[in-house]
């Protein structure tokens, strides 16, 4: 009787745990990342710890992918160094993590030209409505899996430099 009761138990609780759903906050417990990486042009961002890479992920980016982030609208991924800055839990993007854009040259490009800068870059996944075959589709941010968010997202820092290469 008592074996009986145990392992209908069991089987309840094993049939709880299959049903919980899935967390999107990952735990990292890995090597720091002292930088990121991005080279716009062969749509590739590196995590590095030093000169080593970590992970590497295929991306998407702005609309109009050549060339730098001077207005907002244009749909440009800005191009310089930055830092982490900021992070979404609630992101309607599944998660993502801030760029500091603009920086203080960029407010100075944007105000020659009469017209803000924009703002709220960010590296975030990619809802359903976006997952076709269109690569460039943010209005300058840079996209990934929502997997690769998550994953993103429990291994950089706030405070962590990102370099966004031509």
């Amino acid at each position: 009787m008592r074996f009986t009761r145990f392992l209908i138990l069991a089987l309840v609780a094993a049939m709880l745990a299959g049903c919980a759903s899935k967390s999107k906050f990952k735990t990292y417990r890995g090597p720091a990342v002292t930088h990121v990486v991005v080279q716009k042009g062969s749509r590739k961002m590196y995590l590095l710890n030093g000169e080593r890479v970590l992970r590497d992920y295929d991306i998407g980016l702005g609309f109009a992918p050549t060339g730098h982030k001077m207005v907002e609208g244009d749909g440009k991924t800005p191009e310089g160094t930055y830092i982490i800055d900021r992070r979404n839990p609630e992101s309607r993007f599944h998660l993502s993590i801030g760029v500091s854009y603009p920086n203080a040259f960029d407010r100075e490009l944007a105000d020659a030209l009469g017209k803000s800068p924009g703002g709220d870059i960010f590296i975030h996944g990619r809802p359903t409505q976006y997952r076709n075959a269109v690569r460039d589709w943010t209005w300058g941010c840079i996209a990934v899996t929502d997997d690769e968010i998550e994953d993103i997202y429990s291994m950089v820092r706030d405070g962590t430099p990102i370099t966004i290469n031509p």
